[in-house]
């Protein structure tokens, strides 16, 4: 599983267009949001850096978590 911390998230629209990044490079990803934590965790068979790119393009910074 990968985890990310996305510090910019911070309402339900942030959340839809995290989620829809992930998305874009595996349409079959789980991926569950923590807003209050601003916390990633993705289920996928993508490269990570590949997510972390797409969530990065969507205009969030990621770091870690």
């Amino acid at each position: 599983m990968l985890k990310l911390n996305v510090p910019d998230m911070t309402c339900g629209h942030c959340v839809g267009v995290v989620t829809k990044a992930v998305k874009s490079v595996d349409a079959d990803a789980n991926v569950a949001i923590d807003l209050p934590s601003q916390t990633v965790s993705v289920e996928t068979e993508a490269d990570a850096d590949r997510i972390r790119s797409a969530v990065e393009a969507a205009g969030y910074t990621v770091k870690a978590a």
